[in-house]
């Protein structure tokens, strides 16, 4: 029997741009640490950005762990951290043995609610850094978010890992908050196998970032060192193939937001079915396509779930909420809502949808057609 085509949920999509690069640092053997496509890249990601200066490194979590000790967090030290992400939004604060405070996420973008946040700092009045994720590439409430951090004089570390070209009121996220950070993971919108940027607007903060991520090495000719240093700069090689993926961004978001769409056409009559939303006063990359199941529904997202894997179709839950995570058992968590926290919600009721810019038209009907099979349509 013919194995079924593999749809993935999000996969690297290549175009030929990263080869030329990869070839250029091959042929002027530049294929150590550092090196002309370092430069270039970090200079593509502040313009395109617009946040100033950028340091490139070898993964996002090394980005939010820089951050984390470039805003000060140290041992015992408070984080408002969203709790629906993925750990290594908050795990860099815990390498500084920092103790999160987790923040509930609002209804209408799924990401940290401002209220919640307000409440927090009522609690914990003096944290040392917030760290608010835009989450599936739809924009958080980040004006608000930074202008109560603002008030209250806390660092902002903005995770925009999944959201690399979403803007809101125009402006790119990863540029609202103190200290930004994307991440060029595999699945992510673009990718160079790895990797990750902090975001500053500024030069001396980026600097600093790019000193700490080469061994904290002091400037003498001898090797000396007076503080901790850390093995996170960006290989040329792989600086070569993000700058490729760079120049098809834009058509990478297209597409991910025609397969949202197409996904939200084709279940808007089935009224269990929503997708997440959207921020409407910005522009989400939709990364990944979520959709929830309205409560009390017979039909669950395990069972859609698993009805794709038998069709060799990959999807995901929803990020497991990190305040119900084993790890962070003892962490406070807060929340507006009575009862069930609004994270908790969504992962009971949430899955994400294959969103592979790779999938064809018949790959999309196919998709759609085992979830609204579910629901007898």
């Amino acid at each position: 029997m013919k194995e079924k085509k593999k749809i993935y949920l999000s996969s690297p999509t290549m175009h030929g741009d990263e080869q030329r690069l990869v070839q250029e640092a091959f042929d002027t053997n530049w294929v150590a640490p550092l090196g002309p496509n370092v430069n270039a890249f970090e200079k593509e990601i502040a313009d395109y950005s617009g946040c100033g200066y950028a340091a490139a490194l070898s993964a996002g979590t090394a980005a939010l762990h820089l951050a984390a000790i470039l805003a000060g967090v140290k041992e015992n030290d408070v984080v408002f951290a969203s709790s629906l992400t993925f750990s290594a939004s908050v795990n860099p604060a815990c390498y500084e043995k920092a103790l999160p405070v987790f923040i509930d996420s609002e209804t209408d973008t799924w990401n940290m609610d401002p209220e919640a946040l307000r409440r927090a700092f009522e609690k914990y009045p003096h944290p040392a850094a917030v760290i608010a994720v835009h989450l599936y590439g739809t924009p958080a409430k980040i004006d608000e978010i930074s202008e109560i951090c603002r008030e209250h004089g806390v660092p902002l570390i903005e995770d925009a890992a999944e959201s690399l070209g979403s803007t809101l009121g125009g402006r790119m996220t990863g540029t609202f908050g103190d200290f930004g950070v994307y991440s060029f993971n595999g699945n992510k919108i673009i990718t160079s196998s790895g990797g990750g940027m902090l975001l500053s607007k500024d030069a001396a903060v980026v600097e600093r970032a790019r000193f700490l991520a080469t061994q904290a090495r002091d400037p003498a000719r001898h090797y000396q060192h007076s503080v901790i240093g850390y093995n996170y700069r960006m290989s040329n090689v792989v600086a070569g193939i993000g700058r490729g993926q760079l120049l098809h961004l834009e058509e990478h978001k297209a597409r991910k937001q025609e397969i949202y769409r197409q996904y939200r056409e084709a279940f808007a009559d089935i009224p269990e079915i929503s997708m997440n939303p959207l921020n409407p006063h910005g522009e989400a990359n939709n990364w990944l396509s979520c959709m929830t199941i309205a409560p009390g529904c017979a039909v669950t997202p395990n069972q859609v779930m698993d009805a794709l894997e038998k069709e060799n179709i990959e999807s995901r839950p929803i990020w497991k909420p990190m305040h119900l995570q084993p790890v962070f058992a003892d962490c406070d968590f807060i929340q507006v809502r009575e009862g069930m926290s609004v994270a908790e919600d969504i992962f009971n009721r949430g899955f994400c949808l294959p969103s592979d810019i790779k999938n064809t038209a018949e790959d999309m009907d196919l998709i759609i057609s085992i979830v609204r099979r579910q629901f007898g349509k």
